[in-house]
């Protein structure tokens, strides 16, 4: 059964793996309320990230099948915000050195919706963050 929510969050790469993995005793009740209660989006630069982790052996099922598995689950869906827009926004993030953080973070605030991270500089930095 497809979800048809109200609220849209995005997902942060480690909420991906921990997802896939079966972790969520790692996630706080309001993350896993959002979860059930949200439509999910994940951003291509996950995708990207994922890749990265896979290359230097941090995970070791390929991104695509993590991404295909948990839309299938979860109904997960990438988003497709223009990467123009993203760099626009991450041109104006200033309080990260990481690439990945700034723009997953970008194509959140460009979205307009929440993302849901345990990553504590993000969520110190990023009000629209779900933890």
């Amino acid at each position: 059964m497809a979800r048809n929510r109200q609220t849209v969050v995005y997902l942060d790469t480690h909420v991906v793996v921990w997802l896939f993995a079966g972790l969520v005793n790692k996630f706080t009740n309001t993350a896993k309320r959002a979860i059930d209660d949200s439509d999910l989006f994940v951003s291509q630069i996950v995708r990207l990230e994922l890749q990265y982790l896979y290359e230097i052996g941090r995970i070791k099922i390929i991104p695509d099948r993590i991404i295909k598995t948990l839309s299938k689950s979860i109904h997960l869906k990438l988003s497709d915000v223009a990467m123009g827009q993203i760099i626009d926004e991450a041109l104006q993030i200033n309080w990260t050195r990481d690439t990945f953080d700034r723009l997953i973070v970008a194509e959140v605030k460009v979205s307009k919706h929440n993302l849901i991270s345990a990553d504590k500089n993000i969520q110190s930095n990023f009000k629209q963050t779900i933890w």
